[in-house]
C-alpha cells in the first residue's frame, strides 16, 4: 500500500536524520537507506524537505494522539493530566535520546517545522484547557492559565536530568494547586464532581467517549 511505502520512506529519512542531520542528508541517502533508487523515493515525497516535514508531522501527530487518549481516559484528573504532559515529554526525550540531530524536528523557529511545532503546542494547550474546564480549577486560576502553567512545566522538565522521574511528583503538585482539591476517580458512566473552580471554569456534567 502507498501509505505503508510512505512510512518506509519516513523511517529511512529518520535514520538518515539521526546520522547526518537535515542539512547534510540527501535524497540519495534516503534511497540508500531504503535499498531503492532515488526515483522510487520521489514517488512518495517531493524532496528531502518534504520528507522531513512529513516525518515531523507524523511524530507530532502520534504524540498528540497519545495526549488525547490520556485526556479522555476514565481515570482521576491527576492521572489524565500526567498522561497529556507525558506525551509531549516522551516525544522530546525520545528524539534527544536517538540523536542530537533528531531534535531538529522540534525546532519551532525553522521554516521546515515551525508550523508543525506551533500547531502541536496549540492543540496540546487546548486539550489541557478542556481538561481543566471539565475538572474545575482553583479559585483565581482560569483553565487557560492552568494549561499554560502545565505547558511551561513540561518545557522546563525537558532539559532536566531524570525528567521522566520528576514528571509524576511535578504533576501531583500541579494537580493539588491548580485543581484546588485532591483528584478522585469516578465510576463507569458517572460524571466526575468538579473541584473548587475559578470564576470562568465551566465543569461538564457528562463526558462523551471517543
Amino acid at each position: 500500500m502507498a501509505a505503508d511505502r510512505l512510512d518506509e520512506v519516513l523511517d529511512a529519512a529518520y535514520d538518515c536524520l539521526t546520522r547526518y542531520g537535515a542539512r547534510r542528508t540527501t535524497m540519495d541517502d534516503i534511497a540508500s537507506a531504503m535499498g531503492v533508487s532515488r526515483s522510487a523515493v520521489y514517488q512518495y515525497v517531493r524532496n528531502k524537505d518534504d520528507a522531513f516535514r512529513r516525518l515531523a508531522g507524523r511524530l507530532h501527530e502520534q504524540a498528540l494522539r497519545r495526549a488525547r487518549e490520556a485526556a479522555e481516559a476514565d481515570a482521576p484528573y491527576e492521572e489524565r493530566l500526567r498522561g497529556v504532559l507525558a506525551a509531549k515529554l516522551d516525544l522530546v526525550l525520545q528524539l534527544a535520546g536517538d540523536s542530537p540531530h533528531a531534535t531538529e524536528l522540534l525546532d519551532g523557529k525553522t521554516r521546515l517545522f515551525g508550523e508543525i511545532c506551533t500547531t502541536f503546542t496549540t492543540d496540546l494547550r487546548d486539550l489541557l484547557t478542556d481538561l481543566f474546564t471539565e475538572a474545575g480549577t482553583a479559585k483565581g486560576v482560569t483553565p487557560s492559565e492552568a494549561a499554560d502553567i502545565c505547558v511551561a512545566l513540561v518545557v522546563g522538565l525537558e532539559a532536566m536530568p531524570g525528567a521522566r522521574d520528576l514528571l509524576a511528583p511535578a504533576t501531583s503538585a500541579l494537580a493539588t494547586g491548580l485543581l484546588g482539591a485532591a483528584p478522585t476517580s469516578r465510576g463507569p458512566g458517572e460524571a466526575h464532581a468538579p473541584h473548587g473552580r475559578g470564576t470562568d471554569s465551566v465543569p461538564s456534567t457528562t463526558r462523551g467517549t471517543s
